[in-house]
């Protein structure tokens, strides 16, 4: 990740953005977590993120932050490419681990029961 920061994938951006956004990681966020579930050590955390940044109750700025991780989570080419073997999610990883470190108070355990149950259902 040397050519890009992870706090200039995490910087904020206005509603419109975060709205073309959601949309992507509502399209392409379970295909992507069951390509990458091996690989994310933290995935029902990942999951209740997922929930948090779609509460339309989480404040703006989280929900922003919450989504430019998981945008860059579902881009197929971004600084290491995640097809590649054993090393494709390892940049996801860590801009994934930033975003919910910010963020982690406002995930909460109406977000974490969705996780498990959404995981029991699809993994």
């Amino acid at each position: 990740m040397d050519d890009v920061k992870i706090g200039e994938i995490l910087a904020p951006t206005g509603e419109r953005e975060n709205s073309r956004r959601a949309e992507n990681v509502r399209r392409r966020f379970w295909q992507t977590l069951k390509r990458a579930a091996r690989q994310v050590p933290f995935i029902e955390e990942l999951v209740a993120g997922y929930y948090c940044a779609l509460d339309r109750q989480t404040p703006t700025r989280v929900r922003g932050i919450l989504l430019a991780a998981l945008f860059y989570f579902i881009l197929p080419l971004d600084t290491i490419p995640d097809f590649i073997a054993a090393f494709g999610f390892t940049d996801d990883v860590a801009v994934l681990a930033a975003a919910l470190n910010a963020v982690r108070p406002h995930i909460k355990p109406v977000h974490r029961e969705a996780a498990r149950q959404a995981l029991e259902k699809s993994l």
